[in-house]
């Protein structure tokens, strides 16, 4: 017993080595990375065996071109909302601090150091990231409530498409001016 335990503290003292080499100084969140991956690899995972448990692990391979463009946009625009999103900031506000706005209808938050909360905020503040997430939901919607998932995708792509007709009419209005 006394190997096992001193085998599992050179393991860990070997991973805190690497960790601090690969970090160079900097305090980026190593095992926060670690269990926020770890988490979407579980949560895959459990979504994957309750479709093959419910025999609907067949339904993902119908996704068909336009499903395709309506999961794209809707994963644009539900990140974005997410990530930015003055009205979602409720949700990130553990895990930020509010900075100011940083475009049009989207704001610039900090996130926090303290407490363990980096590694989330990270990925709650970065559009690019939650894609990741909204897509594989997204994803798994289709899977589990499809009629569902392409009404709520529409709604999302509706608003993404016309938020850029609203960005591209200022630009044109202020080209006038």
């Amino acid at each position: 017993m006394a190997d096992d335990t001193s085998g599992a503290a050179s393991v860990r003292r070997a991973a805190r080595r690497e960790a601090q080499a690969y970090r160079a100084g900097s305090d980026q969140p190593l095992v926060g990375y670690a269990v926020t991956a770890a988490s979407y690899a579980g949560l895959v995972a459990a979504g994957t065996l309750l479709a093959r448990r419910n025999g609907t692990r067949e339904a993902a391979a119908t996704v068909g071109p336009w499903d395709l463009a309506l999961m794209g946009l809707t994963t644009h625009k539900l990140s974005r909302l997410l990530a930015k999103d003055a009205v979602t900031s409720p949700l990130r506000a553990f895990f930020t601090r509010f900075q100011g706005t940083s475009g049009p209808a989207e704001l610039d938050e900090d996130v926090r150091e303290a407490d363990g909360r980096k590694a989330i905020g990270e990925l709650i503040t970065c559009p690019f990231c939650m894609a990741q997430w909204v897509a594989t939901g997204y994803a798994f919607g289709l899977v589990f409530a499809p009629t569902l998932t392409r009404s709520a995708g529409a709604v999302f792509s509706a608003v993404a498409v016309s938020d850029w007709l609203q960005l591209a009419y200022t630009r044109l209005q202020q080209a006038q001016d």
